[in-house]
C-alpha cells in the first residue's frame, strides 16, 4: 500500500482495477491468486482513522465533507437532494449503515449468475468481514415495532432477502469495529497486489488495433495535485501481441460513467462540449441513473446525547417492494444524535442520468435522479408514509422513548403526495450509469473496445436485497472468479492450438 506515485509510475500489471471501493477490493483479491494487480484508489487509508472504524462515530463520516480529501465526498443532484459518495479504501463499505443482507434468490435468477458460485463468493466474504449482531435496545424496539405495524413475520437472524421482519449480518464486530471490502485484500496474495492510494484516473488509455480500440493503460493524478501533471501505468503486453488483461472500472456509480466519458466513450454531442475526442458514440453511458427514494421519520424533534446507532433489523414489506429500517444519527460532533425510522422503496420506475460537470476527474458529475417523477412511485410513496408513520407511532417505540413520539404527518392521501415530493431523501443506494446491454455486456466488458470492463453499482439496474453492499462484495468475488476461469480455458484452448 502505497501513496508514492514513482512505485507504479511507468510499470506494467496484468490488471488494473480503478476503485478500491465495495466491488474492487474483493475482485482485486481474487485476481491476485494468479495475476499481478494494480489497484489504484483515489482516497486515503481508513486503518488509522477511528473516525471511520469505530462504531461509536457511524455517521461522522456524513457531517464531515469537503471537496478533495475528506472520507465522504458530497454532491447534491440536480433534484435538490444532498448525497454522498465514498472516497476512501472500501469505498463506502467503509462509511455506510453496515447492514449485509443478500439479493433475492430470484433477483440472482434474473440477472442470470450461476447460483452455486454466488453461494460460494457470499460465503466467501461473510467469513472474514461480516457478524451476527446483538440487538440493543433500540434495535428491539424497532424489531417490535415492525412486527406491531404488521411486517410479518419474524424470521430471526438471516442472511436470505425474506419477506417480514429479520436481524441481518453487520460488518461491526463485537467489539464494535468495523470491517471493510479493503480486509478482503489480505486474502488475496500480497507479492502480487500494489494499491496506490490518493490517486484519482483522469482518463484511459487506448491503442489501436486494426479497427478496434485496445486499452493500454490508465492516466492519473495525484488527488491533491495538479490537473495537468499526469502519471500512466500500463497493462502487461506480450510482444508482437496485445495485452491479455483489462483495465476494471470499479470507480462506483458516479466515477465508473464520469471515467468512461472523460476517456471519450459516450453520447457525441455531450463530449463535443468538452471537447473531449470520441473514442465510441454510446449513448448509454450516464443514462439509467436511478436512485431509490426513502422518507426518514424523526421520532424525537430534540437532539440528545446518545451514541449513534446502525441498524441491525430490517422490515420487508408489500411484496419487497418497502424497506424499513431505524437508525440514531449524529447531528454534529458534540455527540448529539436524532432517532429515526426510514423506508425506502425497493423498485422505483423513475430514471435519470449522469454527464459531465468539468474535465477534472475529482470533480462531481451532474446527476439528475428524477426521485418520484413516475406517477406509480408517487403512488407508492404516499403507502411508504402510512406504513412508516405506523412504525414511528407503535407502543413499543413509545415504550422505548418514555412518551408518544410527535409525528406530525398528514393522513389525507393528497397532502401525502406533496409530503413526499417535498421530503424525499436519498438511501445511498445510487446505481445505474454503465447498464448490461447498452454499455456492457454480460461478462461486465464494454461494448465495442478491447481490454475494459465495469463492475460495480453502475451496473445494476435495481439495488439488490434491502442494501446492495452484500451483493457488490460478492460480486467482485464471482467476477474475479468467472475471469480466472475464462483465462484458464483461454490458455488450455492456446496449448491446444499450439502443442
Amino acid at each position: 500500500m502505497t501513496s508514492n506515485i514513482k512505485e507504479v509510475l511507468g510499470k506494467s500489471f496484468d490488471y488494473i482495477i480503478v476503485g478500491g471501493g465495495t466491488a474492487g477490493c474483493p475482485l482485486a483479491a481474487t485476481l491476485s491468486e494468479k495475476f499481478s494487480v494494480l489497484l489504484i484508489e483515489r482516497g486515503g487509508s481508513p486503518y488509522e482513522n477511528p473516525m471511520v472504524l469505530d462504531k461509536k462515530y457511524f455517521g461522522f463520516p456524513f457531517l464531515q465533507t469537503d471537496d478533495f480529501s475528506s472520507v465522504a465526498q458530497r454532491f447534491i443532484s440536480k433534484d435538490g437532494v444532498p448525497n454522498l459518495r465514498g472516497r476512501v479504501l472500501g469505498g463506502t463499505s467503509t462509511i455506510n449503515a453496515g447492514f449485509y443482507s443478500r439479493a433475492s434468490a430470484d433477483f440472482i435468477k434474473r440477472v442470470g449468475w450461476n447460483e452455486k458460485l454466488v453461494k460460494e463468493a457470499y460465503e466467501w466474504v461473510e467469513s472474514k468481514i461480516v457478524f451476527k449482531p446483538l440487538l440493543t435496545k433500540w434495535s428491539s424496539a424497532v424489531k417490535s415495532a415492525l412486527l406491531e405495524a404488521g411486517i410479518l413475520p419474524f424470521n430471526g437472524f438471516s442472511w436470505d432477502h425474506i419477506a417480514g421482519t429479520k436481524i441481518g449480518g453487520t460488518v461491526f464486530d463485537a467489539e464494535r469495529k468495523r470491517h471493510i471490502s479493503a480486509d478482503l485484500l489480505e486474502r488475496g496474495n500480497s507479492s502480487n497486489i500494489v494499491v496506490l492510494l490518493n490517486a484519482t484516473v483522469k482518463n484511459i488509455v487506448f491503442q489501436r488495433d486494426g479497427n478496434k480500440s485496445v486499452v493500454r493503460g490508465i492516466r492519473f493524478i495525484k488527488s491533491n495535485g495538479s490537473i495537468n501533471q499526469t502519471y500512466e501505468a500500463y497493462l502487461s503486453q506480450p510482444e508482437n501481441s496485445i495485452p491479455q488483461g483489462d483495465v476494471i472500472l470499479s470507480a462506483g456509480a458516479l466515477g465508473s460513467p464520469q471515467i468512461l466519458l472523460l476517456s471519450g466513450i459516450g453520447p457525441r454531442a455531450h463530449l463535443e462540449n468538452f471537447s473531449i475526442p470520441l473514442l465510441l458514440d454510446m449513448k448509454g453511458v450516464g443514462q439509467d441513473m436511478q436512485d431509490n427514494p426513502g422518507i426518514p421519520l424523526i421520532i424525537r424533534a430534540k437532539p440528545e446525547f446518545r451514541l449513534p446507532e446502525p441498524p441491525q433489523v430490517v422490515g420487508i414489506a408489500k411484496d419487497f417492494k418497502f424497506i424499513v429500517e431505524g437508525f440514531v444519527l449524529p447531528v454534529s460532533f458534540n455527540g448529539t444524535t436524532l432517532m429515526r425510522i426510514s423506508i425506502k422503496l425497493a423498485f422505483p420506475e423513475s430514471k435519470g442520468k449522469l454527464e459531465l460537470n468539468s474535465t477534472d476527474p475529482r470533480q462531481n458529475p451532474v446527476v439528475l435522479f428524477n426521485y418520484l417523477a413516475e406517477e406509480k412511485d408517487l403512488r407508492e410513496c404516499v403507502q411508504m408514509v402510512q406504513l412508516v408513520k405506523k412504525v414511528a407511532r407503535s407502543r413499543s417505540i413509545a415504550r422505548f422513548l418514555g412518551t408518544k413520539p410527535r409525528i406530525n404527518v398528514t393522513s389525507n392521501p393528497n397532502e401525502l403526495r406533496n409530503f413526499c415530493r417535498k421530503n424525499v431523501r436519498t438511501y445511498y443506494h445510487f446505481h445505474g450509469g454503465c447498464s448490461i446491454g447498452s454499455v456492457i455486456d454480460r461478462d461486465y466488458r464494454v461494448i465495442g473496445v478491447k481490454g475494459l470492463r465495469v463492475l460495480d453499482g453502475s451496473t445494476l439496474s435495481e439495488s439488490p436485497g434491502t442494501n446492495p453492499m452484500a451483493t457488490l462484495l460478492m460480486l467482485g468475488r464471482y467476477q474475479g472468479i468467472k475471469i480466472l476461469e475464462e483465462r484458464e480455458n483461454a490458455s488450455a484452448f492456446g496449448s491446444q492450438q499450439h502443442p
